[in-house]
C-alpha cells in the first residue's frame, strides 16, 4: 500500500500560509512565493536577533558616555576607574543608572574618580 500525504502536504502548506499572513501581495496568497517570503523573514529574524545584542551594548554605551561627562569623566576613564575600585557593574545597569537615577550614577563616577587618583 502507498503511503498518500495528503494531510502532511495540507499542514505543511498551511503552517507556511499562516506564516505569511499579512505579507504584500502575493507573499501572502500564493504558496511557492509565500515559501520563499517566509525562508528568507526567518533569516533576517535569525540575524536580528544577533544585532539586536549589538544595538543594545552600543545604545547603552553612547547613554554612559553621556551622563559620565556630565560628571566631568569620559567613558573610558569611568569603565578604567571601576574596574580599578572593584565595583563590578554592567553596562546595562550603568546605563539604567545613568537614565533613571542621576544621583546614583554621580556617586558611582565619583567612586571611579578615587580609585583613579590612587
Amino acid at each position: 500500500m502507498r503511503i498518500k500525504r495528503a494531510v502532511n502536504a495540507v499542514k505543511k502548506r498551511r503552517k507556511i500560509m499562516r506564516r505569511a499572513k499579512g505579507y504584500f501581495g502575493a507573499k501572502s496568497k500564493l504558496y511557492r512565493v509565500a515559501r520563499q517570503a517566509v525562508m528568507k523573514s526567518m533569516q533576517y529574524a535569525y540575524v536580528g536577533r544577533k544585532l539586536k545584542k549589538r544595538d543594545f551594548r552600543q545604545l547603552w554605551i553612547a547613554r554612559i558616555n553621556a551622563a559620565a561627562r556630565m560628571n566631568d569623566l569620559s567613558y573610558s576613564r569611568l569603565m578604567h576607574g571601576l574596574k580599578v575600585a572593584g565595583i563590578d557593574l554592567n553596562r546595562k545597569v550603568l546605563a539604567d543608572l545613568a537614565v533613571n537615577d542621576a544621583e546614583a550614577f554621580a556617586g558611582v563616577c565619583s567612586k571611579a574618580k578615587e580609585a583613579l587618583q590612587k
